[in-house]
């Protein structure tokens, strides 16, 4: 009877081994609660949507919290929304430049500290004092907060350790979106094609095109159908298809269209986009995808743009683009030609040596 309960218990222990142990390591140091202002639209919402007066000011409040047994310092930053080029908005620190068609970035109507420290075990508010302009604005004044733990600093020594090791530090942010109104009624958005050219993402050729929102308001749902052709031809070369993408307000980004492998050649082309907005069981717009599934949307855009590959832009991207297979052919003529002269040079010197021998075997006679 004991020995069957030993290896009961054994079996036991070697599935607790077995099973995927929970972490509870958690990647926060600190929890951030937005408080509801009374001048928030929906209280239900999890992020600052306020609806102001022109030139009304208000102090909106966050609660930030330290169960840790360390001192944390808080970081935030102020941001205004933009677009990346997934078509996804952002509501944090980015490399994405401002549109030239944002007339109001929320970083000049946003008063609030840079940092905050939490004592161990301790709770603390902070505090964002905003302030509509004072002139009628139909649109959304959009961005986010953003909360990050502040690095603690190392010396050059411990860096380049690191950096040997090829250590990969992640940082984790909280990020609160914020919008700012005059009207719950924000108009309509607006679509152009700015510009089209070849470029690269991921080491791979595409063909981007730019994509601007010059209206205040959000563009939501946003579906996309693009052919690129050769100037002046119906043939489409290439195609994409795009779905649940969504614009900020005053934003751009890049559409792209992969090649797939298919290298770069220079030439006019054209590219067409069917674009679609919002969908809406009652809109007038079909948006029809690969399935055949039809979609009904509010709004629809049909863009076109010239533009060129010029020869030596085609040759340097394809050049290094990690999937098209590099063409050798001209090694292999160049070897070819090597070996045909090494042949030719060969024969003429055995043929002088040859008659050479011929000649003084004629002499001697």
């Amino acid at each position: 009877m004991k020995v069957k309960k030993i290896i009961m218990l054994l079996a036991a222990v070697f599935c607790c081994l077995l099973l995927p142990q929970p972490s509870f390591a958690s990647e926060f140091n600190f929890a951030v609660t937005p408080k509801t202002s009374a001048n928030q639209i929906d209280k239900t919402k999890t992020y600052f949507d306020l609806l102001l007066a022109p030139n009304q000011a208000d102090e909106l409040s966050v609660a930030l919290r330290n169960d840790t047994d360390q001192k944390v310092v808080v970081e935030a930053q102020i941001n205004s929304a933009t677009t990346n080029g997934n078509g996804v908005v952002e509501y944090s620190q980015n490399e994405i430049k401002a549109d030239e068609t944002l007339q109001y970035n929320i970083k000049d109507f946003v008063k609030a500290p840079s940092e905050i420290s939490l004592a161990p075990h301790s709770a603390a508010e902070y505090k964002i004092k905003i302030q509509m302009p004072n002139e009628k604005f139909s649109g959304v004044i959009a961005g986010g907060i953003t909360f990050k733990e502040k690095a603690a600093k190392t010396d050059n020594s411990t860096a380049k350790q690191e950096d040997k090791g090829l250590a990969i530090k992640n940082e984790y942010s909280y990020v609160v979106a914020l919008l700012m109104r005059q009207t719950t009624d924000n108009g309509a958005p607006d679509l152009k094609l700015t510009k089209v050219a070849a470029d690269q993402r991921n080491a791979r050729n595409v063909i981007q095109g730019n994509l601007q929102n010059p209206n205040p308001t959000y563009l939501n749902q946003l579906a996309t159908k693009t052919t690129i052709s050769k100037k002046g031809s119906d043939t489409a070369l290439y195609t994409s298809e795009k779905k649940g993408m969504q614009m900020a307000p005053n934003s751009n980004f890049d559409l792209a269209v992969a090649l797939n492998g298919e290298a770069l050649k220079a030439g006019k082309y054209t590219m067409k986009i069917e674009a679609y907005g919002q969908q809406d069981e009652k809109g007038q717009f079909k948006f029809i995808g690969d399935g055949h599934k039809e979609t009904n949307y509010h709004y629809h855009w049909s863009l076109s743009k010239d533009f060129e590959i010029k020869a030596e832009v085609a040759k340097k991207l394809n050049d290094s683009d990690v999937t098209i297979k590099k063409d050798y052919t001209w090694v292999y003529i160049l070897i070819g030609i090597l070996l045909l002269l090494l042949l030719i040079l060969f024969f003429i010197i055995w043929r002088r040596k040859k008659n050479k021998a011929d000649d003084e075997a004629k002499s001697s006679n």
